[in-house]
């Protein structure tokens, strides 16, 4: 009886072992976890930024601007602007 007594105390050991084990890690993965989310929340913030900035990047005022002030360009004359039709006769 004594070594049946013994051999439960060890099992009941090992499984008390492997439980504080299995708990350790899962809340290790937990935080991790949370770590992660934290990171991907930060870069949904930085790409809506972005967005945000090419948006502001591509206005048409501002390419207008640039291309009038920096590049010295300007909308050809109606004279000088042609219409060429559609390759599959399509008005649009």
């Amino acid at each position: 009886m004594t070594r049946l007594n013994l051999m439960l105390l060890a099992l009941l050991m090992v499984c008390a072992l492997a439980l504080v084990t299995s708990q350790h890690r899962a809340r290790k993965l937990y935080v991790a976890l949370q770590q992660e989310l934290e990171q991907e929340k930060k870069y949904e913030q930085q790409w809506n930024r972005l967005q945000l900035e090419q948006g502001e990047w591509a206005i048409h005022a501002r390419i207008e601007k640039i291309a009038t002030q920096q590049l010295r360009m300007r909308a050809p004359s109606a004279a000088r602007t042609e219409l060429v039709p559609n390759a599959a006769g399509d008005a649009r």
